[in-house]
């Protein structure tokens, strides 16, 4: 199998899209996508998502003006994550803030 015959849904039919800026390699948000998400992303090249609070589709950026152009999406190993590559106009998270990874808990040490 190949392409999103592999995708593999949790028991809500929902997985994980990591959302990467594709030049820089910044993480920006993790969000979640059924199937009728990744084709709306995969028709319009416009980042779509599930939004689990609102139960509803939603294009990143239509009520903010921060759009996500999608660049590329890559499915993992196990089929149930996707990394989407965007090109981010604007800041990514509803905070404000350019990624929604802002609070570190902890960081290592060189060795």
């Amino acid at each position: 199998m190949t392409g999103t015959a592999r995708l593999r849904p949790d028991g809500a039919g929902l997985g994980a899209a990591v959302v990467q800026q594709y030049d820089t390699w910044e993480v920006l948000m993790l969000v979640w996508r059924d199937e009728e998400a990744l084709r709306r992303t995969l028709a319009t090249g416009r980042a779509t998502y599930w939004s689990r609070s609102r139960k509803e589709y939603w294009v990143k950026g239509d009520t903010s003006g921060h759009h996500q152009y999608v660049r590329s999406v890559s499915l993992d190993c196990d089929g149930d994550a996707l990394l989407v590559k965007v090109d981010q106009i604007g800041v990514a998270c509803h905070t404000g803030t350019r990624t929604c990874f802002t609070d570190v808990i902890y960081e290592g040490t060189d060795q």
